[in-house]
């Protein structure tokens, strides 16, 4: 059997457990999945060509989404003149401590913290009339946010890529559709797509966008027992079109102010994805999301090498038809290092093939997933691995699911709420929606309100001060 060793050092498997230090587990399954790597900059990261590929089909999957409703992509410059964040106080209050600065001979600029205000000078010379709303423009871009305490690659970095909207429209009602529209495709990409399951809601005031009129996200709980903000929609009001002077000539003959939106993902989601479902082996890769759908490795002995690799290449052909498919030729590697190679990448299914599959007319099956091995009839490998990704990618976000309601409480009393923040699980419970009671729990437990749900029925007593209250929200200590 051929069976070489590869000249260079072999690659380890994962090293750390899981359950034992999730965040070097995180990093080693980052690094060694081959998703991303330090920047020779501090706080910065590189994103390798796995780890790109799955933020293509996150932006393939939402620009869909979007371009179907209507939406355009556009770009705006990456330097945001300093006199277009002091228009707007509480927006750059916000992003003071986070903004890096370069400056020319003229004047000081921003490195893109976000593109309010530079999208926004610009619409208020775009817009004359009602026939031109709305304006609804997406962008994809990268972020730079340069105050970063603690490296996380993909979670938190000074740079970073994301999309973000901003729409302009004649009215409030308006508005307030573009945002939930927006908030329900970021719960259809994570939750349809990711396999990740989120709730849903408002931000409080002190969470909220800075300069927003509200906010609404969407927070997936992570195996650590601490939430992340997946994705927000802003109703921004009419706040940017007072400061920027965006307004139409509406079909009354009377000028009136915009409302407006902004909304964002970014490669967070990717960090969300890896944390989620990846296990002692590495990634592990929802189908719907993953670039490469199906491995082939040959399992090679010489004097049959040639048959074999034909016979990989003819499935590879018969699956390519409607999926990603990597025939793994090298032979430079032996099989068991390949095994391990597709296993730390995420790769849903791996296809074996030796002389005795041959022989058999069938091919071996493995399931990244739960590493269910099979045999699998060469005349029913395209049935099969259809029916495979869908169980897979159902499966997955259904083991999601049951850990988000296994590790989600109701809590009665202040003490359950602290006891359960300490056992890293997300609390739901009433509150009075005022901020000294949000500030308290922040203090005593450092978990955060999280969201407000939009369906509120019960009614009860906040958490913190006893004092009747109609909304429940969802507290978790966050990244």
């Amino acid at each position: 059997m051929a069976d070489n060793k590869p000249e260079k050092k072999e690659t380890q498997g994962i090293t750390i457990r899981k359950n034992d230090d999730m965040s070097e587990w995180y990093n080693e399954v980052v690094l060694k999945g081959g998703m991303a790597d330090f920047a020779p900059i501090g706080g910065c990261m590189i994103i390798k060509p796995h780890g790109y590929a799955v933020w293509e089909r996150i932006q393939e999957i939402l620009d869909k989404m979007l371009a179907d409703s209507g939406h355009r992509n556009a770009y705006f410059p990456m330097f945001i003149p300093e006199r277009f964040l002091k228009k707007e106080a509480d927006h750059f209050e916000g992003f003071t401590p986070e903004v890096a600065w370069v400056e020319d001979e003229h004047e000081r600029y921003a490195i893109r913290p976000t593109s309010e205000t530079i999208i926004y000078d610009a619409y208020s010379k775009w817009l004359r009339s009602w026939r031109d709303l709305p304006i609804l423009i997406n962008q994809w871009c990268n972020i730079v946010r340069w105050e970063t305490k603690v490296t996380k690659l993909f979670l938190r970095t000074r740079e970073f890529l994301w999309q973000e909207g901003h729409t302009v429209h004649a009215t409030e009602k308006e508005a307030d559709a573009e945002v939930m529209k927006i908030l329900e495709f970021y719960r259809k990409l994570s939750e349809d797509y990711l396999a990740i399951p989120v709730v849903t809601g408002k931000k409080s005031e002190a969470e909220k966008f800075a300069g927003a009129y509200y906010t609404t996200g969407i927070e997936g709980l992570m195996p650590d027992g601490k939430a992340l903000q997946m994705g927000t929609s802003h109703n921004l009001g009419q706040h940017f079109s007072k400061v920027f002077d965006i307004k139409y000539l509406d079909k009354d003959g009377k000028e009136k102010r915009v409302w407006q939106t902004s909304w964002g993902v970014s490669t967070r989601l990717i960090g969300a994805m890896i944390m989620v479902h990846g296990d002692d082996k590495g990634l592990v890769l929802p189908p719907k999301i993953a670039p490469i759908h199906v491995a082939i490795v040959p399992i090679i002995f010489d004097k049959d090498k040639k048959k074999t690799f034909e016979e990989c290449k003819k499935v590879r052909k018969k699956l390519s038809k409607s999926y990603s498919v990597h025939f793994d030729d090298r032979e430079t590697y032996s099989a068991g290092w390949k095994f391990n190679e597709w296993e730390m990448k995420g790769v849903p299914i791996r296809i074996e093939i030796g002389p005795k599959d041959i022989a058999n007319k069938q091919v071996m099956m493995v399931l990244r997933d739960t590493g269910e091995k099979k045999p699998v009839k060469m005349t029913d490998i395209e049935k099969s691995v259809k029916t495979e990704l869908a169980a897979m990618q159902k499966r997955m976000f259904e083991n999601a699911k049951k850990s988000l309601k296994d590790n989600t409480v109701e809590a009665m009393t202040y003490n359950d709420l602290k006891m359960a923040i300490a056992e890293k699980k997300m609390v739901h419970a009433f509150w009075c929606e005022d901020t000294g009671c949000e500030d308290k729990v922040k203090s005593d437990t450092a978990a955060t309100t999280r969201v407000i749900p939009f369906e509120q029925k019960e009614k009860g007593k906040c958490i913190a001060c006893g004092k009747k209250a109609s909304k429940k929200v969802f507290f978790a200590r966050a990244y």
